[in-house]
C-alpha cells in the first residue's frame, strides 16, 4: 500500500469524525473566501471555488456559512484579508513536507510554523526546497472490493481521468486538477462510490524511514495540520502498518 494514500485516507476518516468541527469549518471558510476573491463568486466559472464548496459540504458545513464566505470573498461584506502561502521543509529522516496556509499575518504564521517544524525534529527550508518532489493531481480512491478493475478503468477514462492504479485495498484514479470536479461528477453519475476524493500534491517517490522516525514524522504532520492557518499538509513519507499501530 502506498504510504501517501494510506496517510491521506486515515486523515480523511479522522476529519470526517473530528469533534473540532467548528475549527474545520473555519479553515474551509477561508478557502472559500480566497477562492471567491481570486476567481469570482460563481462556482460554475470558478473551479477552485467549486472544489472548496464541495469540501465544505462533505463535512456538513451549513449553506449559510458557505454563502457568507462567498460574499466576503467577492467584497459584499467586510472581513479579514487572507494570503495564500506554501511553506516547505524536512522532517526526521529527510522526509519532505509541504504546508499550505491561508493567513492574515504572514510574519506570525511563518514563525509559528517554523517552531512546529523544529519541535517536531525537522526544519523549515527555503521556498522550492522540496516542491520539485511533488506533483499536483486530482485523486479519487475507490474501494477495490466494490467494483471490477476493467469496468472502473473504462469508466474513469471515459470521465476524463489520466490513469488508474491499484493501491492496496483501493483503486487510485488520477486526473488533471482542472478536470477533477468533472471527473468526480461523471463517476458519481455512474454510481461509483468514493473512499476519498481530493486535489492534492502527490509525492513522485516515497521515503522509507524507521518505524520510530516515521512515528515522529506523523506527529509533526499532525501538529502542522492542527494549526489554525494550515489548510493542507503533504509529505513523501512511506507510512507502514507498524507506524500506524504506534500512533
Amino acid at each position: 500500500m502506498s504510504g501517501h494514500s494510506h496517510w491521506a485516507t486515515i486523515k480523511h476518516k479522522k476529519g470526517a469524525i473530528d469533534a473540532k468541527r467548528g475549527k474545520l469549518w473555519s479553515k474551509l471558510s477561508r478557502a472559500i473566501i480566497v477562492a471567491a476573491k481570486n476567481g469570482g463568486g460563481d462556482p460554475v466559472m470558478n473551479l477552485k471555488l467549486r472544489y472548496a464548496i464541495e469540501k465544505a459540504r462533505e463535512v456538513s458545513m451549513p449553506n449559510d456559512n458557505i454563502q457568507r464566505a462567498i460574499k466576503r470573498g467577492i467584497g459584499e461584506t467586510e472581513g479579514v484579508s487572507f494570503e495564500e502561502i506554501t511553506y516547505e521543509g524536512y522532517g526526521p529522516g529527510g522526509v519532505a513536507v509541504m504546508v499550505d496556509v491561508l493567513t492574515d499575518n504572514r510574519n506570525r504564521t511563518s514563525g509559528e510554523i517554523r517552531k512546529i517544524f523544529e519541535r517536531g525534529g525537522g526544519n523549515m527550508g527555503a521556498p522550492g526546497c522540496v516542491a520539485f518532489l511533488f506533483e499536483r493531481k486530482g485523486v479519487i480512491y475507490v474501494d477495490a472490493a466494490t467494483t471490477d478493475e476493467d469496468t472502473l478503468l473504462a469508466q474513469a477514462l471515459e470521465a476524463g481521468a489520466d490513469d488508474m492504479k491499484r493501491d492496496g485495498a483501493n483503486f487510485q484514479i488520477l486526473c488533471d486538477p482542472a478536470r477533477f470536479s468533472d471527473v468526480k461528477e461523471k463517476l458519481e453519475q455512474q454510481g461509483v462510490k468514493f473512499v476519498n476524493a481530493e486535489i492534492t500534491k502527490l509525492p513522485k517517490t516515497l521515503v522509507s524511514v524507521s518505524t520510530a522516525e516515521g512515528q515522529t514524522v506523523m506527529r509533526l504532520l499532525d501538529a502542522l495540520d492542527d494549526h489554525d492557518d494550515v489548510q493542507n499538509v503533504y509529505s513523501n513519507l512511506d507510512v507502514t502498518d507498524a507506524m500506524m499501530a504506534g500512533t
